[in-house]
């Protein structure tokens, strides 16, 4: 059956959520460095992108030849590293760009909560980065964090894959608006496709709430129940990485208005309706997931109503017929009925009548 292994895969995409982690950090001193993440083998690497009107240049470069590229006051420098178990060159980076200790314990904590801070010399924000290419693909979970001070903006990264792509391609573009703005502007689309992923994110999760109702109605079972469960649990999940995002993107317009320029000040806030746009349909899909399940509940109880109307006209067909039954089963010596030649094929007979009677005084009214 299709369906059937449609809720198996529902079953194992789910199974492959981010497991939750021990707690690392317990007893340790604030601003403790410590990476709370999947220990990783793969090497961190830094990717850099420097532009302007002019020209453009990407390159994969080792953290000791990054000083010279940062004299470019007149361009833009986009720093992505990718990979965060490495802690030494972490700290390094910090000691680099003069990023505070909270700052990079941020960074590593990749449970944190999605925050937005404004410092004297930065901005730094942090945010999850869902992906998921279908709605059989499991929801992938990643913690991206930012980090924007004059012309350099850099991005933290567990690991390699984004959703920037379409934004590295813009840059290709010499005559796209981001070649032509600033490092906030860059900020800016770098939130906004994270946050576009977000809307094909939510299309996928409404697609396995249609296939779940259509499951729920069709043909209830354990199956059906337990796939409902984890949709519900990854919806409570979501919310938790969705919902802070409104204050997140909130906080740029009101507190960063010395670090974003009033050109790009109009985009965050679009950005923001976006947020809430984001927010409302997870909303949506949270309910229908309840209702998925009164649903489920409420089909089952059908099912069981129909057994338990099939199981009574039984029960009432044979009533009549245990009576009768029961009457020429009687130890009487003298019963009129039992010496007649034919008797017995008339009991028969009056059984037949009476089933065929009540089946079709039960028609009738349409209890069958």
């Amino acid at each position: 059956m299709p369906q059937k292994s449609a809720l198996k895969q529902f079953q194992k995409l789910f199974k492959t959520k981010r497991k939750k982690r021990p707690a690392h950090k317990v007893g340790l001193p604030p601003a403790a460095l410590v990476f709370t993440g999947d220990q990783k083998q793969e090497q961190v690497f830094i990717n850099l992108i420097t532009y302007d009107e002019a020209e453009i240049q990407e390159e994969r470069i080792e953290l000791r030849a990054l000083q010279k590229h940062l004299d470019l006051q007149k361009k833009v420098i986009w720093i992505d590293v990718v990979g965060l178990h490495d802690i030494t060159l972490l700290e390094e980076l910090g000691k680099l760009f003069g990023i505070h200790k909270l700052t990079l314990e941020d960074i590593l904590s990749v449970e944190q909560r999605p925050k937005m801070e404004v410092f004297d010399e930065y901005i730094f924000a942090t945010i999850k980065m869902i992906q998921c290419n279908s709605p059989e693909s499991p929801i992938m979970e990643e913690q991206v964090s930012f980090l924007m001070e004059k012309n350099i903006l850099i991005t933290f990264q567990e690991k390699e894959g984004d959703v920037f792509q379409f934004v590295r391609d813009r840059l290709l573009d010499p005559k796209r608006a981001i070649r032509q703005r600033g490092t906030d502007y860059l900020l800016y689309a770098l939130l906004d496709a994270v946050i576009d992923n977000y809307f094909t994110v939510m299309e996928h999760i409404g697609e396995r709430i249609e296939n779940l109702e259509q499951q729920a109605m069709l043909e209830p079972g354990n199956e059906t129940l337990n796939a409902l469960y984890l949709q519900r649990k990854e919806m409570m999940d979501l919310r938790r990485s969705v919902y802070p995002l409104r204050e997140v993107i909130g906080s740029f317009d009101k507190y960063a208005e010395h670090k974003i320029s009033p050109e790009v000040r109009p985009f965050i806030r679009d950005l923001y309706e976006n947020t809430i746009q984001v927010i409302e349909t997870m909303e949506v899909f949270r309910d229908m997931s309840s209702g998925v399940l009164d649903l489920y509940m409420n089909s089952l109880s059908n099912r069981m109503n129909n057994v338990m109307k099939v199981l009574t006209i039984i029960s009432t067909i044979f009533i009549p017929l245990s009576f009768v039954a029961g009457v020429y089963g009687m130890n009487f010596e003298y019963m009129p009925e039992l010496t007649m030649r034919y008797g017995y094929f008339y009991v028969l007979g009056a059984m037949g009548v009476a089933i065929v009677g009540m089946l079709g005084f039960f028609r009738w009214k349409k209890w069958i």
